[in-house]
């Protein structure tokens, strides 16, 4: 059996995330949506259908990124939306296995579908708007759909909550504070392989367990407080850090609260980021900071091209798609989308929608040289040694093109 993703009509929704991923390369709680259902199917994903200008997708670990078809007809074929999450204690159905198609069904939602080997794979219109299959047997699945991308904040600590306990019930523990490091409360601590926390570090663990991955760096000042965890290689450089989700390689100083970033972000400066989504190879200028309540405790809305969205979240800061970059001192109001690849600088704060590829706060999509922009992606790469190969070139290239196509349509 073969295990695809696919992206539907209402992930392809998903700004700004949705320009530059498919939507199973989006971090939820401590792990991307495509490793939860490989988690619960017990397959790899053997690639992800989504929007055509992400072929040249390319991220370590990640699968290929396909243009929205039938998939390869040679044997077992297993199709999952990728905004369904699965109960984390749920098996997968042995039903899925009788030799006839199936369809996954959660909370009244299609989370996907089994096609027998010689069996007629659904085509590109399907994949977008899931519906019924002939002759197929239907199987209600656990779990969750995530309906919108605010979804990701709305449910994203609880599901950190869980990961933390799931990560603490895998490992035998028996790690021990070193002198000048303080532990608050009871809850799991889990430290990696050459982990590095100098002496007076709070972590706190009161409302939840604390993950460091392998080669992490927790610096003196640094309070982690529970449900918190930070992939291999992060370095935490001092501040308030509570109910954060911490991709690889992310560089993290300041007060930030309930945020997940999907790695090499860096943030290594003050400022206050909360209740926020911040994409790849973010970089945040000093005391860049968001807003994350109204001042009137009302309904945040969250910016979009179309006009704001009222998502119905007391608490809501910012969503940053992937290689954002903002300037000394930025100020983002409550509700704030920015678009991938956009530059963030001016003389007031950006309007609640930055449109991707942008060169300053209120610029066009696409208005950041696409040039100067790919130098600077390969100087912030050289920076982490990491190679920007020709194929990441053309894949960010051709984002910028359908945020420009997509500005002009508009």
């Amino acid at each position: 059996m073969k295990l695809f993703l696919f992206d539907d009509r209402r992930a392809d929704a998903w700004r700004p995330f949705a320009l530059t991923r498919p939507i199973g390369e989006i971090r939820f709680g401590a792990r991307t949506l495509r490793a939860r259902i490989e988690d619960w199917t017990g397959q790899l994903a053997s690639g992800s259908f989504t929007r055509p200008w992400l072929s040249q997708f390319s991220e370590p670990g990640s699968p290929p990124a396909l243009p929205r078809g039938p998939a390869p007809a040679n044997g077992d074929l297993l199709l999952m939306c990728s905004r369904f999450v699965p109960h984390d204690e749920a098996p997968f159905p042995s039903a899925a296995a009788a030799g006839a198609p199936v369809v996954f069904v959660c909370r009244d939602q299609i989370a996907g579908c089994m096609i027998p080997a010689r069996g007629d794979a659904p085509d590109a219109s399907w994949m977008l708007d899931p519906t019924e299959l002939a002759a197929a047997k239907t199987i209600e699945v656990p779990g969750r759909m995530l309906d919108s991308v605010w979804n990701l904040i709305e449910f994203g600590h609880e599901r950190l909550h869980r990961d933390v306990r799931r990560i603490a019930a895998q490992n035998d523990g028996g790690w021990s504070p070193a002198p000048g490091v303080h532990v608050l409360g009871d809850g799991p601590v889990i430290v990696g392989q050459d982990v590095d926390l100098e002496p007076g570090v709070v972590l706190d663990t009161r409302q939840g367990g604390v993950v460091l991955g392998d080669r992490s760096e927790v610096r003196s000042g640094s309070r982690v407080a529970g449900p918190f965890v930070a992939d291999t290689d992060c370095r935490l450089l001092g501040g308030s850090l509570a109910g954060v989700s911490a991709g690889v390689r992310s560089y993290l100083r300041g007060e930030i609260e309930e945020t997940t970033t999907f790695g090499y972000v860096n943030k290594a400066h003050d400022g206050f980021i909360g209740h926020a989504v911040i994409g790849r190879w973010v970089n945040l200028g000093a005391l860049t900071t968001n807003s994350d309540l109204k001042n009137t405790y009302g309904s945040v809305s969250l910016g979009d091209p179309d006009g704001p969205i009222d998502t119905g979240l007391l608490k809501l800061g910012c969503l940053l798609g992937d290689h954002v970059k903002t300037a000394i001192g930025t100020l983002f109001t409550t509700g704030t989308v920015v678009g991938a690849g956009a530059s963030v600088f001016g003389d007031r704060s950006p309007e609640r929608w930055v449109a991707p590829f942008s060169w300053g706060n209120r610029g066009r999509a696409g208005s950041y040289d696409v040039d100067r922009f790919l130098t600077t992606a390969d100087r912030v790469f050289q920076r982490r040694g990491v190679e920007a190969s020709d194929q990441v070139r053309a894949w960010l290239s051709a984002c910028r093109q359908q945020a420009i196509d997509e500005a002009d349509a508009g």
